[in-house]
């Protein structure tokens, strides 16, 4: 069973990475705004799985979003 979860933990991250990295594009910030929930998500779901690949992929993807917003005032 926690395999399963880890596994769903790691495609929710392999979704949320895509659009975080498009909000790294000046004017695109905004995506970060999706990336981070389904990080989130994908954070929690790795925590329940016993495994810590996934928590710590969507935890990377997490930072990488927190950090470009900081760094761009919020939204540009």
């Amino acid at each position: 069973m926690g395999l399963i979860v880890n596994l769903i933990s790691i495609l929710a991250g392999l979704v949320a990475l895509p659009v975080a990295l498009v909000g790294l594009v000046p004017f695109f910030g905004l995506a970060n705004y999706l990336a981070i929930p389904i990080a989130i998500v994908g954070a929690a779901l790795g925590m329940l799985s016993g495994y810590r690949s996934g928590r710590n992929f969507n935890l990377f993807v997490l930072i990488v979003a927190v950090i470009r917003l900081v760094l761009g005032g919020g939204v540009i």
